[in-house]
């Protein structure tokens, strides 16, 4: 006995089966079509381009294209100096890499020049001064001019103690040393050329021999 349904002539048999049929194979023929080593026998045969692409890779952008500024800069972990272009959207980093304008790296950047963006846009960045006081276990805020005026009178302090403004050598000749072997200078690798002259001036002013920079070390 023939079943009659909406749309089908009287008479007709539908089967659901023969329906499915088409919409089985058209998915498996494209399941087949996207299958990378099949797109990369057919063109791609370094397997650079279109074989190793996908909806998902198509869709993405480089965060540089939504960038409303690029800034040079230089990167600041080491003595290199090598060239960096910041991009920034609504005054916020959002992507760091290498300047190919830049005679000394041409573009390249290490691992570390790499993943600079952490240092300004990391959650677990310290953007207070911490401080820990003798024997105390935990770390305490302090604002930067009582930070500042701290390490000032500690400099000031130590400088009056271990200043030595003579010595005497082996023939009893008196010799001017106008020092202090009490203080030493650690400059970071994030100081710019600019900030490391002033450092060595204040310090070499201060009488302070130990100037040294981490991007030497």
């Amino acid at each position: 006995m023939s079943e009659q349904r909406a749309g089908h002539e009287p008479g007709s048999v539908h089967d659901d089966r023969a329906e499915a049929r088409p919409s089985i194979a058209a998915s498996l023929r494209a399941s087949i079509e996207r299958w990378p080593v099949l797109r990369q026998l057919r063109g791609d045969l370094t397997g650079r381009g279109a074989a190793v692409t996908s909806p998902g890779t198509d869709a993405r952008r480089p965060r540089t294209e939504t960038a409303d500024r690029v800034a040079r800069s230089v990167c600041p972990y080491c003595a290199v100096g090598c060239g960096q272009l910041v991009y920034v959207r609504d005054e916020q980093v959002i992507q760091i890499e290498g300047d190919p304008a830049s005679p000394v790296s041409r573009g390249r950047l290490c691992p570390k020049g790499s993943a600079s963006k952490s240092l300004v846009t990391s959650p677990s960045r310290v953007q207070t001064v911490q401080y820990r006081r003798p024997y105390g276990t935990e770390w305490e805020p302090l604002s930067l001019d009582a930070a500042m005026d701290m390490i000032a009178d500690r400099v000031i302090a130590t400088r009056a103690a271990t200043w030595q403004d003579t010595t005497t050598d082996v023939d009893g000749n008196v010799l001017g040393l106008h020092r202090t072997l009490g203080v030493a200078s650690l400059g970071g690798a994030t100081l710019d050329n600019e900030e490391n002259y002033l450092l060595k001036k204040l310090f070499t002013g201060l009488g302070v021999v130990g100037v040294e920079n981490q991007a030497r070390v």
